[in-house]
């Protein structure tokens, strides 16, 4: 089953997160299908610190691919998402 999610980088204290589609055998932070957005939690102001590809979520989840409980609620409260 696929599951859009995110996958944490960064540095210490510093985290930095990739929203992407990837099967639910895979490792939270292992190999994925495609990166869809990314969320910067720690984005100074005037810095852009989400975005996700409406189009390809949407796609996604035509294919039968779930959000994760996150990923859901960053879309629903951060707005709808664009198109990139």
């Amino acid at each position: 089953m696929v599951v859009i999610r995110l996958a944490r980088g960064g540095a210490n204290k510093r985290p930095f997160y990739n929203i992407v589609a990837a099967d639910s055998k895979f490792a939270a932070n292992g190999r994925f299908i495609e990166r869809v957005g990314f969320y910067d939690p720690k984005a100074p102001v005037g810095r852009e610190s989400f975005r996700v590809n409406g189009e390809r979520l949407a796609f996604w989840q035509g294919k039968g691919a779930k959000l994760s409980p996150t990923v859901a609620r960053l879309v629903k409260s951060l707005g709808k998402p664009k198109a990139a």
